[in-house]
């Protein structure tokens, strides 16, 4: 038997007023990412990348439909936010589509690779809206983590064709902006649950989402490293390098990434505001419909 309404506040959000979450509807002149080292001529690194936008319209899907699931439950602030998020991720997966059309799918096995995130997505699908509300809040914090160091670190997309660069870092601060949304569904579905079970729930999908993203993203970008001629083992190795030692994305959010487990953990906590509104000057609402500045 679950506990009574009671233990909603076991999860706090930060008290500051939210952050506006402002749709954009962008487009992107990506001609420029058609090359298999778009990424200032780093092969792995631009295999990382588009590894990681393969993975995202699939994702991003489950992500609306996740969030979607329980919009009837959603009052005030949080429904409009819900309502926000879902049109963000809607043109994130639209435009990453995109993206992913410009790789040779003679060359690379993109089809295969697609096919496998879509399997995956599926098995996610059938365990219910809780498992693929769940799966989301997991993605948001490592998508969450990601878009921070796109945006406080110029060295990630450094030598990356303008607009594919832009691409990235508009995707980046939109992730900022809601990041606490499919968050705080989550909270209101699970509020008749106790502290302890949110908590142990939220620790479980995480260790295996963790799993699961970091192995995607190494086999993908392994696999279009190797329709390049570079061999299995060299291009796991040298992705594993690129993840974890230097530029090392998924070392340097570590800290933040293990607030996760934290009893008392909310996305908001993690306070980037600064970065963020610089960066939102950057893609401001009235650049909401068109092609980025």
């Amino acid at each position: 038997m679950v506990a009574p309404n009671r233990q909603k506040k076991a999860v706090v959000a930060d008290e500051r007023p939210p952050v506006t979450i402002t749709p954009r509807d962008l487009h992107f002149d990506i001609g420029g990412g058609r090359t298999n080292n778009w990424l200032g001529g780093d092969v792995v690194g631009t295999a990382v990348f588009n590894a990681f936008s393969l993975t995202f319209p699939e994702a991003e899907r489950l992500f609306m439909d996740a969030v979607r699931e329980y919009r009837p439950q959603l009052t005030g602030r949080l429904l409009e936010d819900a309502r926000a998020f879902i049109s963000q991720e809607a043109v994130h997966s639209r435009e990453h589509r995109l993206v992913n059309g410009l790789l040779d799918r003679h060359r690379y096995p993109v089809d295969a690779i697609e096919a496998g995130i879509r399997e995956r997505m599926v098995r996610v699908r059938e365990r219910g809206p809780m498992a693929m509300l769940s799966v989301t809040i997991a993605l948001e914090h490592f998508t969450a983590l990601i878009a921070d160091l796109l945006l406080g670190d110029d060295r990630l997309l450094a030598g990356a064709p303008r607009d594919v660069a832009r691409l990235w870092q508009w995707h980046a601060v939109e992730e900022s902006e809601h990041r606490s949304v499919a968050f705080d569904v989550y909270a209101e579905a699970t509020r008749d649950w106790t502290p302890r079970q949110r908590q142990k729930a939220r620790n479980r999908i995480m260790r295996s989402v963790t799993a699961l993203f970091v192995g995607v993203i190494t086999r993908s970008a392994a696999r279009l490293l190797a329709a390049d001629g570079m061999s299995p083992s060299l291009a796991r190795a040298r992705i594993l390098w690129f993840l974890f030692g230097w530029p090392g994305p998924f070392r340097r959010c570590w800290r933040h990434y293990a607030d996760w487990f934290q009893a008392d953990f909310h996305p908001s906590k993690h306070d980037n505001r600064p970065l963020l509104e610089r960066w939102r000057a950057e893609f401001p609402p009235g650049a909401a419909h068109g092609h980025a500045a």
